[in-house]
């Protein structure tokens, strides 16, 4: 700990409480500037302030100056803004686990060279007294990269959002059928909402912020007390799943859209239905209220938007120009152009007093899901199913900015009326939120453009080579974290990478129901062997490097052996009844054990072919297997992780600590220590000898896959958002 921190620690507890709730403001106030920063940049009183007085306390201290008389030099507010920014975007998970603060401020701010931010990161390293994970380099957003801050909470995809008119709440919506209030300014969770029986895909906030209205796959829409939480009542009218809701500006009236290809327009005080548009010919995913009150656009999966009369419920124009269903259309503060965005992987600009469309923005690579226009009408920012959000100048057409940091699809967004910040919603199960100003679109893409599905490292554990759905592997340099080469030449996601022996060549296993044979220090390919009828979802190369095994999603041909240097088929194993997601070679190389999706683990006889057992115990499908050094023991994950006796086949213990399926297993070359990797977005650490977690790593987005070297203590991993970290392993004996 830091002479500060140890200094703090020696107060009493009255003493020590006041110092960190009172001191830093006190230095504030009387502009002493350097005392001010000693104390912020000083991790002992940055830990010791998380520990007792919380996140939020901590991050409010960084704020001081700016209502204050400290006078910082521009280098004094760029590093206060650096660790404050750090300590904010990983508030989600230091509020719930305290003691992952030295990872989270290594893995945001170790690329910042400020002598006083090293200095900080220095003494943050050695406070650490116990195991745990250390990142290599910056494997995290840095602090001045991505979204301002993530809200967790969600069990499932979040599919919408809204912000109240006074901007100090959010209200998000959710496949787990609840929905959350947040306060906007801390990311806190002030109530879950619970009533629906499905899905809710909508909600929008009355303007007098007092009630808010769900809708939800199960055909009705809510009306909520938005300050208590209660339920008011429920309107049910529609056939067919309730896709949005909008509420008119006088706050009496609300209309929905449904796909049952209608609108629905309701009184809010009785839960009435008033109105039923028709004209649609398919569902309406989405509906908007001119600021007006007069009038209204729905936008359909028939590739049209409506225009309304809201008072009569006649149909006035029917726009037309989208090749595609048309998801989300908002309306301009004016009430004179509308935007549209579609399937058809564009959005559009229209004249609502002519229906004339104006422009066509081009941009994203996949649909786009819902769009939003800041309250002074001059830019917009869409959401889309190719996990990024962009901010477009209305006027012009041009698009300004790209948010990237979700690791899934994008499916709605809303700004706050200050215009300031905005908030999305993402399939990953997580919301975020971002400056629109500067977009904070700092992040440079250091790996892949799309999920890592596995990683493998070289016997010298001087290379690691990663798999992923962009298509490609890439080889990297442990010690540096640096891309060396990327591998190119399948047509469809690699599922799965193995390096031989002899360190120089990998054999990857992709979606494109192949495998290729690569020379790794040339990147060149060598051989592509066929024969699966299904997707590559394994490979493991035999101790001997002569042959190696994949495995498949086929039903009927699941197992094979190859011979690496012919790229021979030899033989195919049957056994399982669905697809194989992983398998692994024992260390003698004559027996393998491959997990399927039913709930199994087989072990197999690699010099015959034949099934020797069948291991049951499982839950869940099984997406992951290891197998000890001594080829004694074997590790399968799950939702759980299993220890199993190789040669019995017995269950000898469940390892429990993830919230989510483990997709990668592996064990260190002293068969002591286990890593595993899960889509709970962390990767945890294990004991064996005792069957107890002793060290965890929270990251940014669900990992795929994970690796240990042979020095036993280096951990590659590789998540969704297609990054690839470099850890290691600290406060263990020599892990060989």
């Amino acid at each position: 700990m830091s002479e500060l921190g140890v200094w703090l620690a020696q107060q009493c507890q009255e003493d020590r409480d006041l110092l960190l709730k009172y001191q830093p403001k006190r230095f504030a106030k009387r502009g002493k500037v350097d005392r001010y920063c000693a104390w912020l940049m000083d991790f002992g009183f940055i830990e010791m302030k998380l520990e007792f007085l919380g996140v939020q306390a901590l991050i409010d201290d960084y704020d001081l100056a700016r209502v204050s008389d400290v006078l910082l030099s521009e280098e004094q507010t760029e590093t206060l803004g650096l660790i404050q920014k750090a300590i904010r975007k990983s508030a989600h998970v230091l509020e719930m686990d305290k003691t992952q603060l030295v990872e989270h401020l290594l893995g945001r701010l170790l690329d910042f060279e400020m002598p006083e931010i090293q200095g900080m990161l220095e003494q943050a390293r050695q406070s650490k007294d116990s195991v745990w994970l250390r990142p290599l380099r910056g494997n995290l957003e840095g602090a001045n990269e991505g979204a301002l801050r993530t809200l967790v909470g969600h069990s499932d995809d979040v599919n919408a959002v809204a912000i109240a008119p006074d901007g100090k709440t959010a209200i998000s919506a959710s496949l787990d059928s609840t929905l959350k209030i947040w306060d906007t300014e801390t990311g806190r969770e002030l109530k879950t909402l619970t009533g629906h029986s499905y899905s809710v895909s909508a909600v929008a906030i009355a303007p007098d912020c007092k009630t808010a209205i769900s809708a939800s796959w199960d055909q009705t829409l809510k009306i909520w007390d938005t300050e208590t939480g209660r339920e008011l009542k429920t309107l049910t009218g529609h056939s067919d799943v309730v896709y949005a809701v909008a509420i008119a500006p006088d706050c009496k009236t609300a209309i929905s859209a449904s796909n049952d290809k209608t609108l629905k327009i309701w009184d809010t005080e009785t839960g009435r239905e008033l109105k039923t548009l028709t004209g649609h010919s398919k569902g309406v995913k989405a509906v908007a209220i001119a600021p007006d009150g007069k009038t209204a656009i729905s936008a359909s999966w028939d590739k049209t938007l409506k225009i309304w009369d809201i008072e009569t419920g006649r149909e006035l124009k029917t726009l037309t120009g989208h090749s595609d269903a048309v998801f989300a259309v908002a309306i301009a503060p004016d009430g004179k152009t509308a935007i549209s965005a579609s399937g058809d992987e564009t959005l559009k600009i229209w004249d609502t007093e002519t229906g004339r469309e104006l422009k066509t923005l081009t941009g994203h690579s996949k649909w786009v899901n819902a769009v939003a226009i800041a309250p002074d009408g001059k830019t917009a920012i869409s959401a889309s199913l190719d996990s990024t959000l962009k901010i477009w100048d209305i006027e012009t057409g041009r698009e300004l900015k790209t948010l990237t940091g979700h690791s899934s699809a994008v499916f709605a967004v809303a700004i706050a009326p200050d215009g300031k910040t905005a908030i999305s919603a993402s399939n990953d199960k997580t919301l975020k939120i971002w400056d629109t100003e500067t977009g904070r679109e700092l992040k440079t893409l250091t790996g892949h453009s799309y999920s890592v599905t596995a990683v493998a490292i070289a016997p010298d554990g001087k290379t690691a080579i990663s798999a992923s759905s962009d298509n490609t592997l890439k080889i990297w340099d442990i010690e540096t974290g640096r891309e060396l080469k990327t591998l190119t030449g399948h047509s469809s996601a690699v599922l799965a990478v193995a390096i031989a022996p002899d360190g120089k060549t990998a054999i990857s296993g992709s979606s494109d129901n192949t495998l290729k044979i690569w020379d790794i220090e040339t990147g060149r390919e060598l051989k592509t062997l066929t024969g699966h009828s299904s997707m590559v979802n394994a490979v493991a190369i035999a101790p001997d490097g002569k042959t190696v095994i994949s495995a498949s999603d086929s039903y009927y041909e699941t197992v094979k052996i190859w011979d690496t240097e012919t790229g021979t088929e030899l033989r195919t194993l049957r056994g399982h009844t669905s697809g194989v997601k992983a398998l692994a070679i024992a260390p003698d190389g004559k027996t393998a054990i491959s997990v399927s999706s039913n709930k199994t683990l087989k072990i197999w006889d690699t010099e015959t072919g034949t099934e020797l057992r069948t291991l049951t115990g499982h839950t869940n499908s099984v997406y992951a297997v290891a197998i000890a050094p001594d080829g004694k023991t074997a590790i399968s994950a799950a939702h759980t992780l299993k220890i199993w006796d190789t040669e019995t086949g017995t269950e000898l213990r469940t390892l429990t600590g993830h919230t989510d399926s483990v997709y990668a297993v592996a064990i260190a070359p002293n068969g002591k220590i286990a890593v595993s990797a899960s889509h709970d977005r962390t990767i945890i650490v294990w004991d064996l000898l005792i069957g107890k977690e002793v060290a965890s790593f929270s990251g940014e987005d669900a990992f795929e896959g994970c690796a240990i070297a042979p020095d036993g203590v280096t951990v590659v991993a590789g998540d969704r958002s297609g990054r690839v970290h470099f850890l290691r392993l600290e406060g263990v004996s020599d892990g060989r």
